[in-house]
């Protein structure tokens, strides 16, 4: 099992209020490095940060390294449009910043890092593959791309109280700048992550496509950033099997039809609830007050984990251990 993990950013995260991915926005364009670093070391290395929420909720890549420190999977890291460096081992698909998508062309690379990861996914020799994603910003991208493949779904946030109307109004703009309406964009994957996307979902989508063209089977471990991915995946003509694992969190989001939403994109669902609530670390204590929800593979990783037979509280235990181990103050 390996899990590939799509890291990048947008500055459509610049945006006053769409995003609790990093304690404040002079920092948040290093939290896709620093997550990165987490999964692969343990720790931050070369990112300046431990990626905390402005309560202090730590990044969902603690979680992600505690599952990866009990069952060892593999880990490749993507270069999705990182803006500042990581130290973590990455490949390169060309993918560039993305920026703001209320701008005209936000993402001009994105249909050559669609093709690019695509042809990454298409070489990979794992017998099955979990890709997960960090990019501050991107359930609002997510939103955005979901509108301009005509998709009606909502998605979640890492804010306790979901923006929607804040969110709503972005992808107006975006669809504003580049003259379109939603659904115009419907059977053109490529030019909805040009033109309204990211390019973390463009990486993430062109390597499930690949891989799935060579029978690989692919878990896409998040939340509702990866249902835009699976809706490119199906928007691009690839109907096979493909699965989403995700957190309970996510799952207990009253905003979010999670099981109709995976039903409309022919996805096999699992929801893994890791009993955050039976814990008074500060840490664990946030996610259940509803920051984070997912990211960085984390719903994938628990789904590993309780398919391994591993008891969450052991997850549990290692997660308050880092958390404590890696500090983080907002």
């Amino acid at each position: 099992m390996r899990l590939i993990l799509a890291a990048g950013t947008t500055r459509t995260a610049a945006i006053e209020g769409v995003s609790a991915a990093g304690a404040d926005p002079d920092l948040r364009a290093h939290t896709p490095s620093a997550d990165a670093e987490i999964v692969a070391y343990g720790e931050p290395v070369r990112a300046p940060v431990v990626p905390v929420s402005p309560t202090g909720c730590p990044t969902p890549a603690v979680v992600t390294r505690a599952v990866r420190e009990v069952l060892g999977f593999d880990l490749t890291v993507v270069d999705g449009g990182l803006a500042e460096p990581t130290a973590a081992p990455t490949v390169t698909v060309g993918a560039r910043p993305g920026d703001d998508i209320r701008e005209p062309d936000p993402v001009p690379t994105g249909p050559g890092a669609f093709a690019a990861a695509r042809q990454f996914g298409r070489a990979l020799p794992d017998d099955e593959l979990l890709v997960g994603e960090t990019i501050p910003g991107g359930t609002t991208t997510a939103l955005a791309v979901l509108t301009a493949l005509g998709e009606d779904v909502a998605v979640s946030s890492s804010l306790p109280e979901n923006p929607v109307e804040r969110k709503r109004a972005v992808v107006d703009a975006a669809l504003d700048a580049s003259d379109a309406a939603p659904g115009d964009f419907a059977g053109d994957p490529r030019g909805a992550l040009r033109y309204v996307g990211d390019p973390v979902l463009a990486t993430v989508a062109g390597l499930t496509v690949g891989a799935l063209e060579t029978d690989t089977p692919v878990t896409l471990a998040g939340g509702t950033q990866l249902l835009a991915a699976a809706a490119l995946v199906r928007h691009a003509g690839v109907d096979a099997s493909l699965s989403l694992s995700t957190t309970s969190f996510v799952a207990d989001d009253d905003g979010v039809d999670l099981p109709g939403a995976a039903a409309s994109f022919d996805l096999d669902l699992t929801v893994t609830d890791p009993g955050f609530d039976r814990s008074d670390h500060a840490a664990l204590v946030r996610y259940v007050a509803g920051e984070a929800k997912e990211g960085v593979g984390m719903g994938g990783a628990l789904a590993l984990a309780d398919r391994a037979g591993v008891p969450m509280a052991e997850v549990r235990e290692r997660v308050e251990t880092l958390a404590d181990e890696l500090g983080g103050e907002p």
